[in-house]
């Protein structure tokens, strides 16, 4: 009798989406497409090659400045001297990985068995929220730190836990807010390393980058920097406070409403994590995060792709519909762009503020969920 054969590993369909990645990203800009954050990305990399500060002039090629901590310019130093061409296929097969390896993780903490047919599965279907795909189309890192993050805090005993975290908060700083989650879960030790290796990236920053004050003096708390707060992309607190108010909020008002609303959220996750579904206290973190951020782009929520899978395993109904908010991008229904979302009425911004809506109602959702992790397989 022949032996049953092995199915194909996940690695494979992980593998199957880095390469379509590739071909896709290299022939878009082949063909006169632009992945306009990875070039700006390139441009902070050249800039510390060259010796000169990233933020004294914008990249030449999009007009666009480079918003990011000094650490960050460090780590695109490898990519800056590629063809844009290269640079995109490279990146956009990383991410294209990355988006496959987050549903492999997310499945196998939740006990769930990943075939490499269901990976490329959900990692194709996940190309239909537009957060996903904006990344992709941005050539956003979004992705890349989605993933560094899961394999991170989804395995808080090893002995180097938290290190990946603090790393990835020196690319962007948001991160920092899944430091509060580590400590109210018990995991100082990890909380620790990923502070110490934070400061590390700051000093690296400082050392490696000239100009690095620049970035954490005058560019850190102006949310104008990276593009108009008041945009519907940008779906945080900040930014809905923005459109309600015709401006952007005072600092106090922003922290009042902010703070508590990120603070009740890693609560809820704090308390899931202690209950042993550290996958859902890790995506409400990350919501936690979003919410909190001055901006919060619509690229920024690929953390919608691990919720679902969360939501799939506990209410499926609310995993469709969670699903159908970022497949559908409600928040674009209503004019938008050139300060149009100033002047929306109260259903103009129910509908364009969805992803936080969205948020919020999982956030009271799961403060009220008390049964197991997951569905019994």
């Amino acid at each position: 009798m022949t032996a049953p054969r092995t199915p194909p590993g996940p690695s494979r369909a992980v593998l199957g989406l880095a390469i379509v990645g590739v071909v896709a990203g290299a022939a878009a800009v082949s063909l006169g497409g632009e992945l306009k954050d990875l070039s700006v990305y390139q441009h902070g990399g050249r800039a510390v090659l060259h010796g000169v500060s990233p933020y004294s002039r914008d990249d030449p090629v999009t007009g666009l400045p480079f918003t990011y901590p000094p650490f960050a310019a460090v780590l695109m130093a490898p990519m800056a001297p590629l063809p844009a061409w290269l640079a995109a296929g490279l990146w956009t097969g990383a991410s294209a990985a990355a988006l496959g390896g987050c549903v492999v993780v997310v499945r196998r903490a939740l006990g769930r068995p990943s075939s490499a047919w269901l990976v490329l599965l959900l990692g194709t279907a996940a190309l239909a929220l537009e957060p996903v795909w904006q990344n992709l189309v941005f050539g956003q890192v979004n992705l890349l730190l989605m993933l560094a993050v899961l394999v991170d805090l989804l395995h808080p005993g090893r002995r180097l836990s938290g290190v990946v975290l603090g790393v990835t908060a020196g690319v962007k700083l948001t991160p920092l807010v899944l430091l509060v989650l580590l400590v109210l879960a018990g995991q100082r030790a990890s909380a620790a390393r990923a502070t110490v290796v934070f400061a590390a990236t700051v000093a690296v920053g400082f050392l490696a980058v000239p100009g690095s004050a620049t970035y954490w003096t005058q560019r850190l708390l102006d949310p104008s920097r990276v593009g108009p707060p008041a945009l519907a992309h940008n779906q945080s607190v900040s930014g809905v406070l923005t459109r309600a108010l015709g401006e952007t909020p005072p600092t106090w008002l922003w922290l009042a409403v902010a703070g508590p609303v990120a603070l009740a959220t890693v609560l809820v996750a704090a308390a899931h994590w202690r209950r042993g579904d550290r996958v859902l206290g890790t995506c409400l973190s990350a919501i936690a995060m979003l919410l909190a951020s001055p901006v919060a782009w619509s690229h920024h929520w690929v953390w919608c792709v691990p919720v679902a899978l969360v939501l799939w395993e506990r209410r499926r109904w609310a995993a469709v519909a969670w699903t159908a908010v970022f497949v559908t991008r409600p928040i674009l229904w209503p004019p938008w762009g050139a300060g149009r979302e100033l002047d929306w009425g109260a259903l103009e911004h129910l509908v364009g503020n969805a992803y936080v809506l969205a948020a919020l109602v999982l956030v009271v959702g799961a403060s009220r969920w008390t049964g197991p992790p997951v569905r019994p397989a």
